[in-house]
């Protein structure tokens, strides 16, 4: 059973108010091609979605938690997943902290 203190959060379609409140188009944006990418969060991480879809699979579970184009996500530190991206990635995103973005490897 996966430990409730390392939830992804999913707000599927936040109201406009909300983004121009976080002040999302001036977070930094990345990318990334369909594939499947080993991914560590040093720091809680909240992005939004400008593109794609993804199937995220924390480790040791098989349970999955999906979210694409459109959603607010907010990604626990210490979390470590899978990302299964089948439509690319295109997103705003912003770490709780100075730490580094996630170390990721490509399977």
């Amino acid at each position: 059973m996966a430990d409730n203190n390392l939830r992804i959060v999913v707000e599927k379609n936040p109201s406009e108010s909300k983004l121009s409140e976080l002040n999302i188009k001036c977070w930094p944006k990345w990318g990334c091609s369909p594939g499947k990418y080993q991914l560590k969060f040093d720091a809680e991480e909240t992005c939004y979605l400008l593109k794609g879809k993804v199937r995220v699979y924390p480790k040791g579970s098989t349970e999955f938690v999906e979210f694409g184009a459109g959603d607010l996500v907010t990604i626990p530190k210490c979390l470590s997943c899978t990302w299964d991206v089948s439509v690319a990635v295109d997103k705003h995103y912003k770490f709780e902290s100075s730490s580094p973005p996630p170390s990721s490897s490509r399977q």
